[in-house]
C-alpha cells in the first residue's frame, strides 16, 4: 500500500523540481540583475527557459535509454530460469535512478555558458580537461547502468556530445565577451 504513495510522492517531487526550476532561475537572475548591463540582462534571461528545457530533455533521454537499452538488457539476463516480478516502488526507484542523472548532466551546457560569461571558465580550459571530464562522465554512465561493458559506453555517448556542445557554446560566449572587451578597450583609447 505504501509503495503507491511513495511512487506518487516521488513523481510529484520530480515534477515540482522541473516546474520550479524556471522560477528558481528567475529568482537567481533577479538577484544578479542589478550588477548586469542591459545587454547582459537580455542574454542571461535566455538561460531560464533553456534550464527547464534541458532538464526535461534529460529526463526524456534518460527514460528512452532506460526503455530501449537498460530494461531489455536486464530482462535478457533471464533465460527462462526466473520469473520477473516488478513492484511499483522498485521499478520507479530504478527509473528515477537512471533518469535523474541524465536530467542533471543535460544542464552542463548552460552551466558552462554561465561560468564562461562570468569569467570562471574558458573553452581552452574545458578542452584541456576533456579527458578527465570524459572519465567522470563514463563513471556516471557506469553508475546509472547495469554491470555490462557495452551499456555504459552507449549511455556515455550523449554525455560526451553534451560536453562537446558545452565547449562550443562556451567558446561562443567567450568570443562575444572578448569582442565586447575589445570594443570597450578601443572606445577607451
Amino acid at each position: 500500500m505504501a509503495e503507491v504513495f511513495w511512487v506518487w510522492f516521488t513523481i510529484a517531487g520530480i515534477m515540482a523540481i522541473a516546474a520550479t526550476l524556471p522560477i528558481l532561475a528567475f529568482q537567481l537572475w533577479m538577484f544578479i540583475k542589478p550588477g548586469l548591463t542591459s545587454r547582459e540582462r537580455r542574454a542571461s534571461l535566455a538561460y531560464i527557459p533553456a534550464i527547464f528545457l534541458l532538464f526535461v530533455g534529460g529526463l526524456v533521454v534518460g527514460y528512452i535509454m532506460f526503455i530501449n537499452l537498460i530494461l531489455p538488457f536486464l530482462l535478457s539476463l533471464n533465460d527462462g530460469t526466473f520469473v520477473e516480478m516488478f513492484t511499483a516502488e522498485k521499478y520507479f526507484k530504478f527509473v528515477f535512478r537512471i533518469t535523474l542523472p541524465f536530467a542533471i548532466i543535460f544542464e552542463i551546457p548552460i552551466i558552462a555558458m554561465f561560468l564562461t560569461s562570468i569569467g570562471l571558465l574558458t573553452p581552452a580550459f574545458m578542452r584541456k580537461i576533456r579527458k578527465y571530464a570524459y572519465f567522470v562522465l563514463i563513471i556516471v554512465a557506469t553508475m546509472v547502468t547495469p554491470p555490462d561493458f557495452i551499456l555504459p559506453i552507449i549511455v556515455s555517448i550523449p554525455f560526451f556530445l553534451l560536453y562537446e556542445i558545452s565547449i562550443y557554446l562556451s567558446a561562443t560566449v567567450y568570443r562575444k565577451k572578448e569582442k565586447k572587451h575589445q570594443e570597450f578597450m578601443e572606445a577607451e583609447a
